[in-house]
């Protein structure tokens, strides 16, 4: 045994994996359910994460159950908020949790590793964010690394600090899209008359402006792809911010492009982008599906971390400035929600990628 507090998987029957952040880094978290029941079939896994993100994880087939908290809570007043809290906690005493499993530094883990009396736990140290009490909240914590690593290995440090070491072969996204998604794409699909891995899906926004290249650019891309011959769907969320940069975008293309910005659920942007022959866009959610579903990707980086945040093992090509003050993560160059590194990337350099790409395909 290399570890002396190893845990004795033989000894647990469920597991809780906490992760409360937003979509993208929910869906970066599947390997680890898929790690954990490789290792030990007889456990049964169950995931707490927040509402609005539990489609990243719906139909993962190593998870039993998906627990939930709503941000809504919070907004409906302190008795019905304390309603909620105190349903779910007696749904999470219910199960019976040998182990848990927390993956950020929301306090809310470690005061479920203590009132839910699971025999092992084990987080992040957060050192410089967490002192004393959350230390003794966890049987096991794991360090921090000192250089940049990819999520889904800081995720998969957890499983090897605890004795759990993962194959290569087990550290895949793991994202199910529905038939239901699937028909209502293909349907979408038909009625513009494209075929599977017909065209070239474009996600350029984020939820976060100072992520996003600049529409001028996005404009000039596409304007050379259907000189190219090639077909373009357009997505993006339903945020007013967004849509109103697709229109920027939209506004300066010289052919009509498929407008599906607004309009497609989670699942259905899955399915939609697991058709698609490449995707461009920049750090975002739908970039995070767009590896899982294993389309080939070209996205842009500027102020967060590429070696953190990029495309997970799937065909890919990041496109960064040599700006050497990236990534800074700061919401802009000196906050003011414009990233000079990403919109100072040529748009030469991005067509370059996506031609690149779609030859290869």
């Amino acid at each position: 045994m290399l570890l002396k507090d190893a845990v004795d998987l033989s000894a647990v029957k469920r597991v809780l994996v906490i992760k409360l952040r937003h979509h993208g880094d929910v869906l970066l978290t599947s390997p680890v359910f898929s790690v954990l029941k490789n290792h030990a079939p007889h456990l049964e896994l169950d995931a707490l994460v927040y509402k609005d993100t539990q489609e990243m994880l719906s139909g993962h087939p190593a998870i039993d159950t998906i627990f939930t908290i709503d941000r809504a809570w919070k907004t409906h007043g302190p008795l019905v908020r304390m309603r909620h809290e105190w349903r779910l906690l007696q749904d999470l005493r219910a199960r019976g949790y040998g182990l848990i499993v927390h993956l950020t530094e929301n306090p809310r883990g470690a005061v479920l590793a203590r009132l839910l009396g699971a025999r092992y736990s084990v987080a992040r140290a957060y050192p410089s964010k967490r002192g004393r009490l959350w230390r003794a909240s966890f049987t096991h914590l794991y360090p921090v690394p000192a250089r940049p690593r990819h999520t889904v290995e800081i995720h998969l440090d957890a499983l090897r600090r605890i004795g759990i070491y993962p194959n290569a072969d087990e550290r895949r996204l793991v994202l199910a899209v529905d038939a239901v998604a699937k028909s209502y794409v293909a349907e979408l699909l038909k009625r513009h008359g494209i075929g599977a891995e017909g065209f070239i899906h474009v996600h350029p926004t984020s939820r976060w402006l100072f992520k996003c290249w600049k529409a001028e650019k996005y404009a000039d891309m596409i304007n050379a792809l259907h000189k190219a011959g090639e077909k373009i769907i357009v997505t993006a969320a339903p945020d007013k911010h967004e849509m109103d940069f697709v229109e920027r975008v939209i506004a300066k293309i010289d052919n009509p492009v498929v407008n599906l910005a607004g309009r497609l659920g989670l699942k259905q942007l899955a399915a939609l982008c697991s058709q698609a022959k490449c995707f461009v866009g920049v750090d975002s959610v739908p970039m995070h599906i767009a590896a899982a579903v294993q389309t080939p990707v070209v996205v842009l980086f500027g102020p967060s971390g590429d070696l953190e945040w990029g495309p997970w093992q799937a065909k890919s090509r990041v496109i960064t400035s040599d700006h050497a003050c990236r990534p800074c993560g700061q919401d802009g160059c000196g906050g003011g929600k414009v990233s000079e590194c990403l919109t100072d990337i040529p748009m030469e350099a991005v067509l370059a990628a996506v031609q690149e790409m779609i030859s290869a395909t």
